[in-house]
C-alpha cells in the first residue's frame, strides 16, 4: 500500500495577514503598517538620519527609531499621515461606494 502524506492544508490570504490571523482591528494595523513602510521609504530615500527625521517630525529619536522598526503601538494612523506631510508628501483620502456584496467597507493605504 502506498504510503499517504499529510499535506497542510493550504488557505486562501484574505490580503490582510492580519486578518488571517485574527489579529484585532486588522484594516488599522494593515494601514499603520503601510504608512510606516512609506514613512521609512521617505527617510531612507532622503538619507536622512534618525536624529534629522526626528527634527523634522517634531518627535524624539526614540520614537523615529520606533517607527523603523515597526513598533506601532504608540502612533495613530492620524499621527503617521502627520508624518508623512511633514515629509513633504501628499495624503489623499477617497471614499467610494462599497463595489462588492461584503458587509462594510475598508480602508486602504496604496503608495506613489
Amino acid at each position: 500500500m502506498a504510503k499517504r502524506r499529510n499535506r497542510p492544508e493550504v488557505l486562501p490570504s484574505s490580503g490582510n495577514v492580519f486578518a488571517d490571523l485574527g489579529i484585532t482591528n486588522p484594516e488599522e494595523k494593515q494601514t499603520k503598517v503601510r504608512l510606516a513602510v512609506a514613512i521609512n521609504q521617505i527617510i531612507q530615500g532622503q538619507k536622512l538620519s534618525q536624529t534629522a527625521a526626528a527634527r523634522r517630525l517634531k518627535v524624539n529619536q526614540p520614537k523615529v527609531s520606533a517607527l523603523s522598526n515597526y513598533q506601532l503601538d504608540g502612533f495613530s494612523v492620524e499621527r503617521l499621515m502627520n508624518f508623512v506631510t511633514a515629509l513633504d508628501r501628499d495624503v489623499d483620502i477617497v471614499i467610494r461606494r462599497v463595489r462588492s456584496p461584503r458587509k462594510g467597507g475598508r480602508i486602504l493605504v496604496t503608495a506613489a
